[in-house]
């Protein structure tokens, strides 16, 4: 029903044309948008009918509503020629606080690309549509014979957890019941439940550098101060950890984005780390489910005896980002801190998805979905590991990686600069990738690329890689080495042995 508001107005007419004209021009009613009958309209405003129509003939003859017979009233096509944007406030007396100016927008996926090699993105044409339809109908039907329509458990749906429990116990050796998993919005939530429960405003979280950039934003905007703290070839460096620091969030499966694997010793001391420093650990679960090579180590959350481990995990790049959904394994003391901290950010989660998720992973769909993705990934992964070693030996060289579905690759000689030009001439021929200097979490950034190969069809790859070595080659200067201090020096690469 239009709004219009007649309040201590004298021409009601008048009010009823203008209000209505401005929402026109305003472009909050389209062309071909109906209007409410005369008779509708004067009961609702407990008016005259023929105040109403003294408003309508008014708008009819200016050329912005049109009856048409059997049919009713409907904004006219032309009054769009007559549409401006609404003024906007004079006043700003609301001002945000400091930190979200320094929090950008994502980008990363606006514009489609030709070849896309950025990450974080699954091969959408691998996702079972027809079967996800049938499920989210079929609980939709459910709902419809047993006329329930109520909000869900803030721990999210039971059968769901419960399948997540058992799920993850099997594929990943994670040691959890029901109860001791929340569902959440994808991972960017379990992420900002978890400050908030864990921490406070002014605490220190250390995380990986480079690192991912969206918890590191959550983190700060909690008030929280991020540390960086370096990778080498065996993850997080934990004799670089420093003192003070309350929490520690790491991607130990697959480093987002350098993509090592954290070794066992590695993560044994950073449990002993905590332990001794009375930190938490957020161990995100980056890409693990996929694996090509080697056998997979025990995740954090298996090794911890002392219960500092927070597991975190996501569907977004097994299943699809656009469902939204994810966990998170919190320790039974964690549990009801977690699920009233989820009550008090939205509540629950989307019930019907999370009906749907948790048929589809009882009956092995969704474990048979993961083989079926993982030998598609693991043919990609080879594609452009081979072609990156040989047709991109003079400019970089490549982290070595056996899990997710993405690659890193460090610069040889050039510079930061140099690869933001490369990466600009490369989206000009349609190819889409990351540099890896964006992911930097402190003042030392590395010179390189990152590629991503799930939204790639496999037939696009060595064309796609073609355009990305033309735009290498593209540089007269066949891109010069770096200056002193920049990453791509010696000492950078010393941090990081191949």
């Amino acid at each position: 029903m239009l709004h219009i508001n007649l309040a201590e107005r004298d021409d009601l007419s008048g009010e009823i044309y203008r209000q209505t004209r401005r929402a026109i021009v305003g472009g909050m009613l389209l062309p071909k948008d109906r209007l409410p009958s005369s008779r509708e309209l004067a009961q609702s405003l407990n008016v005259a009918r023929s105040t109403v129509v003294i408003a309508y003939e008014q708008l009819a003859g200016e050329g912005f509503i049109e009856s048409v017979q059997g049919a009713g009233t409907f904004v006219s096509v032309s009054s769009s020629q007559a549409r401006k944007p609404l003024d906007p406030p004079r006043r700003h007396a609301l001002e945000p606080r400091p930190v979200w100016a320094t929090i950008p927008l994502p980008t990363a996926f606006d514009h489609p690309a030709e070849f896309d090699f950025r990450t974080g993105l699954p091969d959408a044409s691998l996702f079972p549509h027809r079967q996800w339809r049938r499920l989210i109908a079929r609980e939709l039907h459910a709902n419809e014979v047993s006329g329930e329509a109520k909000y869900g458990s803030p721990a999210g749906h039971a059968e769901l957890r419960g399948a997540i429990a058992r799920h993850i116990g099997v594929s990943r050796g994670i040691s959890a019941s029901l109860d001791d998993v929340v569902i959440t919005n994808g991972t960017q939530q379990a992420i900002d439940l978890l400050s908030r429960v864990l921490l406070s405003p002014g605490d220190r979280i250390a995380m990986e550098d480079p690192g991912y950039e969206a918890p590191r934003r959550a983190f700060e905007a909690a008030g929280i101060q991020v540390i960086g703290v370096p990778v080498d070839g065996d993850g997080l460096v934990v004799d670089a950890l420093p003192a003070g620091v309350k929490a520690i969030y790491v991607t130990p499966s697959h480093q987002y984005p350098l993509t090592v694997t954290m070794t066992l010793a590695r993560r044994r001391a950073l449990l002993d780390w905590a332990d001794r420093n009375g930190a938490a650990i957020i161990e995100d679960d980056y890409e693990g489910e996929f694996r090509f090579q080697g056998r997979p180590l025990d995740a954090l959350q298996t090794l911890d005896t002392a219960g500092r481990v927070v597991y975190v995990g996501s569907f977004s790049k097994t299943l699809l980002p656009t469902l939204r959904l994810g966990f998170v394994v919190v320790p039974e003391n964690l549990r009801l801190a977690v699920q009233k901290a989820k009550y008090v950010s939205d509540w629950t989660t989307s019930t019907l998805e999370q009906a749907a998720l948790s048929r589809f992973i009882g009956d092995g769909s969704f474990a048979r979905h993961v083989r079926k993705a993982s030998k598609i990934y693991r043919v990609r992964h080879q594609m452009i590991s081979e072609i990156i070693a040989v047709d991109f030996a003079e400019h970089l060289e490549l982290v070595p990686s056996t899990t997710g579905i993405h690659l890193a690759a460090l610069a040889r000689s050039a510079s930061i600069d140099d690869i933001a030009r490369v990466t600009g001439r490369a989206a000009d021929a349609g190819v889409q990738v990351h540099r890896l200097s964006s992911f930097a979490v402190g003042d030392t950034r590395r010179a390189g690329i990152v590629l991503g190969y799930g939204a790639i069809a496999t037939d696009r790859i060595e064309e796609g890689l073609r355009q990305l070595r033309n735009a290498f080659r593209g540089d007269p200067s066949s891109l010069p080495t770096a200056t002193t201090g920049e990453i791509s020096s010696p000492r950078d690469h010393d941090l990081f042995p191949l």
